[in-house]
């Protein structure tokens, strides 16, 4: 991962504007899915931080061809307390601002954790992609999260539900290194 930052403006909101219009072609056609089987299940992060999913949400089978796992961290600003659980039934709402992105597979949505930060754990179909998206998604994101909070990681050649059931998949975190997207054991 080397420097982050967002999208040129145009391009990104292009990206955006492509996704919206894609995605209600996708639901027009059902193909889009909350599935329930993970909702209440506690990710444990390297970092020593958690939380807990309370969506998720998959277009087709939720597998890529070209396996990827993402992983999006910001914190709300002005979101506090009661205003957590108001954040997370509204964030349904936010579907058509990833699902019509090229390579999207499915995303998990984590509740905020014991910093205040929310994370998407994310299957996507080509590191090349998910890096587009997440670059694009960080415009969106800038809008409603503390300045300097949205980072994200690409890690290429894995499944996310892999990687969450056997964290070893992507090595041990380098002494120093950030651990806030390696998922730790006792997921």
């Amino acid at each position: 991962m080397g420097e982050q930052g967002p999208l040129a403006p145009g391009e990104a909101w292009r990206g955006v504007a492509v996704c919206f219009l894609t995605t209600f072609a996708l639901l027009s056609r059902r193909r889009v899915r909350l599935p329930r089987e993970r909702l209440g299940t506690r990710l444990a992060f390297a970092d020593g931080s958690g939380a807990r999913v309370y969506r998720e949400t998959r277009l087709g089978s939720g597998l890529a061809k070209d396996p990827c796992m993402l992983v999006v961290t910001f914190r709300l600003r002005l979101v506090r307390g009661p205003a957590h659980a108001v954040f997370r039934r509204e964030s349904l709402l936010n579907t058509p601002l990833f699902v019509g992105f090229p390579g999207f597979a499915s995303k998990l949505w984590l509740a905020h954790d014991e910093r205040g930060r929310y994370r998407g754990v994310y299957e996507w179909d080509g590191p090349r992609r998910a890096e587009h998206y997440a670059r694009s998604l960080w415009r969106v994101l800038a809008l409603v999260s503390v300045p300097g909070s949205i980072r994200y990681a690409v890690v290429p050649g894995v499944r996310r539900d892999d990687v969450i059931a056997d964290p070893g998949l992507v090595g041990d975190p380098e002494p120093g290194s950030a651990a806030w997207w390696r998922t730790a054991a006792g997921t």
